[in-house]
């Protein structure tokens, strides 16, 4: 099954194609703000990953199996030399598929992840998330309330309530698929299979008040990929793109031109 996707920018016969892969918990609309900024020079493709948006449902859920979805959609496209950018989880999503095909992949951006295993930290949120499932509220103010006896920051609700759609029956319910996503949060924390060294120019984008990488992750990531560049964002949390989006957009054009 192929992912959904959104093509905006240039013509596909561009030979400069960009990738832009989501979170946990995102869709495609959530790096629309990078997207609008590369749409001018680049053949621009915003995915829905696995559980995630419109695409399909699986009860796989891993790095390996993700990478693949994507890889399968750039051959479906017939693209080479893609550019991926990925942020939090579809960063390594991305790094993985520069590991499963290096040659496809001409430059790599990743936004505030490392290539590592990360402690759990998102329980308070799958908590507010199945808390919504399970009162089944009624509007998106409802559903807001309910989280907000979880999650304090008005901007993560936000970002969450974008994922509440209604259904068929007229019901509202999560876009990603929560149940799989929580069966699966383990292999969703743990680090990307790293058999080798890759080579692909890589850029890894940090926001200067996030602890998503560290210093201690230096060796990891330089031990996954050699020609790794960093470029910090100042004033940006984990959430980089949305909190300092002239900043992050300047740094992805700059390496990528």
């Amino acid at each position: 099954m192929l992912l959904n996707f959104k093509q905006s920018g240039l013509d596909q016969n561009n030979d400069r194609t960009v990738i832009l892969i989501h979170g946990l918990f995102g869709s495609l609309e959530n790096l629309n703000v990078i997207a609008r900024a590369l749409e001018p020079n680049f053949n621009v493709i915003n995915v829905d990953l696995r559980n995630h948006g419109r695409s399909f449902k699986s009860d796989d859920m891993n790095y390996q199996v993700m990478a693949a979805d994507v890889l399968s959609l750039i051959s479906h496209l017939g693209l080479e030399n893609v550019i991926l950018v990925g942020h939090s989880m579809g960063g390594k999503v991305a790094m993985q598929v520069a590991m499963l095909d290096e040659q496809i992949v001409d430059k790599l951006v990743v936004l505030d992840i490392a290539p590592v295993d990360y402690h759990p930290r998102h329980n308070t949120i799958i908590a507010a998330l199945n808390d919504v499932t399970q009162q089944s509220p009624a509007s998106r103010n409802e559903a807001d309330k309910i989280m907000s006896n979880y999650i304090e920051e008005l901007g993560v609700r936000q970002f969450l309530l974008k994922s509440l759609a209604k259904n068929q029956q007229g019901q509202l319910q999560w876009r990603f698929n929560l149940s799989v996503i929580e069966q699966n949060y383990s292999s969703i924390i743990s680090n990307i299979d790293t058999p080798r060294t890759c080579l692909c120019d890589t850029l890894f984008i940090k926001g200067n008040n996030s602890d998503y990488i560290l210093a201690e992750h230096r060796e990891a990531i330089v031990g996954a990929f050699a020609k790794a560049k960093a470029k910090i964002i100042q004033g940006a949390g984990h959430w980089l793109h949305a909190e300092k989006p002239e900043a992050v957009n300047r740094s992805i054009i700059d390496f990528i031109q």
